[in-house]
C-alpha cells in the first residue's frame, strides 16, 4: 500500500440513533485504512442528497428493515464525496496518490474515506471539486429518468418538482439532450431554472400540474410524488412515459403503495416506470466531462464548512433548497 503523512484520527459526523438532523453530532474516530481495491480519500467536498435525510431519520420506517431496526448499521453520513488520494490499496492500479477523484461511497461526511476505487472516476483540474461532488448519486438519478424516458432531440418534458438537486441536474441535462422542458416547482426555483434552459416554468402553489396542458408530453417526471397518477397520466402524448422518482408516501412503507398503484393503472401499456438509480461510474464520468465542458451545470444553493455541517443537514432536511448543499473542507 502506497502511503503519505497522514492523522491517526479525525473528525466525522455520525449518529447513534435515528432522529432529525441534531441526532448527527461531529466525533473524533480513527481514520480509517483502506482495503486492498480501496483508495483513501482526503475529503474535498460532499455533497447531500435526500437519501442521507432518510437514512439518517429511518423513514420511511421499510428502510430500517436493511438498514437498522433500532438505531443505523453505518453510523456516518454522506454519500457523494469528492477528493484527493492520499493512499491506494496493493490492488488498485488506475489512481495514485494525489489523483483528484469524485464518487459515491458511505460515511464520507468526514476528513477522510476510504472508497472502492471502482466506484471513483478522474476529476479534470479545471473542474472545482465542489462542484464535482454534486453529480454521483443525483446526476446518476437524472441519467437514469431520462433513459428510462427515452427523453433526447425534440422530447418535451414536464418535471413535476424541480427546484431540488435531482430536478435541476435533471432539468440541465434534459436541455443538453435538446429536450423541450417545462418544470413546477417553487417561485425561488423558477429563475434559477429559467437560466438553466427551462422553457416553462410553473409555481406549484398557484398552479396544479391539472391545470397544465393535457396530452402534451413525451414524459412526465415525478420528484414531488404529491400529485395523483391520474393526473400525471393525462399529461401524457401517444406512447409517452412517467418517471415516478420521488415522494415520501406510506409513514412505514412509503412510495411503494404508489408504485404499486401506477402498476394497475398502467395495464398494457407501461405509461409508469418507477426509477432507483445506481451510481455507476461511466455515468459519472460522462456527467463530469459534460460539467467540465460547460454542457451541463449543477446548482448550488449553499456551502458549508465540515465543522458546520449538522447546519447543512438541517437545511437539506427543510426540504427548501433550491438545487445542491455542499459540505467542504476547511
Amino acid at each position: 500500500m502506497t502511503t503519505h503523512t497522514i492523522p491517526q484520527t479525525m473528525t466525522a459526523w455520525r449518529q447513534h440513533a435515528y432522529g432529525p438532523a441534531d441526532v448527527v453530532q461531529a466525533e473524533t474516530v480513527p481514520v480509517p485504512s483502506p482495503g486492498r481495491k480501496d483508495v483513501l480519500l482526503k475529503v474535498a467536498a460532499v455533497s447531500l442528497n435526500s437519501g442521507d435525510i432518510h437514512l439518517m431519520r429511518g423513514e420511511p420506517r421499510v428502510v430500517r428493515l436493511f438498514f437498522g431496526l433500532r438505531r443505523p448499521r453505518t453510523r456516518g453520513r454522506g454519500m457523494d464525496v469528492a477528493g484527493t488520494v492520499v493512499a491506494v490499496g496493493a490492488g488498485v492500479t488506475g489512481f495514485a496518490v494525489g489523483d483528484l477523484v469524485v464518487g459515491a461511497g458511505e460515511e464520507t461526511l468526514a476528513e477522510f474515506v476510504a472508497v472502492k476505487a471502482d466506484r471513483l472516476t478522474a476529476v479534470p483540474a479545471d473542474l472545482d471539486p465542489v462542484i464535482a461532488a454534486t453529480l454521483p448519486v443525483a446526476g446518476n438519478t437524472a441519467a437514469t429518468i431520462l433513459d428510462a424516458c427515452g427523453v433526447g432531440e425534440g422530447s418535451k418534458v414536464l418535471l413535476v418538482g424541480a427546484g431540488g438537486g435531482v430536478g435541476t441536474l435533471t432539468a440541465s441535462l434534459a436541455v443538453a439532450r435538446g429536450a423541450e422542458v417545462w418544470a413546477t416547482c417553487g417561485a425561488r426555483a423558477e429563475p434559477v431554472l429559467r437560466d438553466l434552459g427551462v422553457a416553462h416554468t410553473v409555481d406549484y402553489r398557484t398552479h396544479d400540474v391539472a391545470s397544465l396542458p393535457a396530452g402534451a408530453f413525451d414524459a412526465v417526471v415525478d420528484i414531488a410524488g404529491e400529485p395523483p397518477l391520474e393526473v400525471l397520466r393525462d399529461r401524457l402524448g401517444e406512447g409517452g412515459t412517467v418517471a415516478l422518482v420521488g415522494g415520501d408516501g406510506h409513514s412505514f412503507w412509503g412510495p411503494f403503495p404508489r408504485i404499486i398503484r401506477s402498476l394497475v393503472l398502467s395495464r398494457r401499456a407501461r405509461r409508469f416506470r418507477s426509477v432507483t438509480a445506481l451510481t455507476k461510474t461511466p455515468v459519472t464520468a460522462e456527467l463530469v466531462r459534460m460539467t467540465a465542458a460547460g454542457v451541463i451545470r449543477p446548482v448550488i444553493e449553499k456551502t458549508f464548512g465540515l465543522s458546520d455541517a449538522g447546519a447543512a443537514i438541517a437545511h437539506v432536511e427543510s426540504g427548501r433548497t433550491v438545487g445542491k448543499v455542499v459540505v467542504v473542507a476547511e
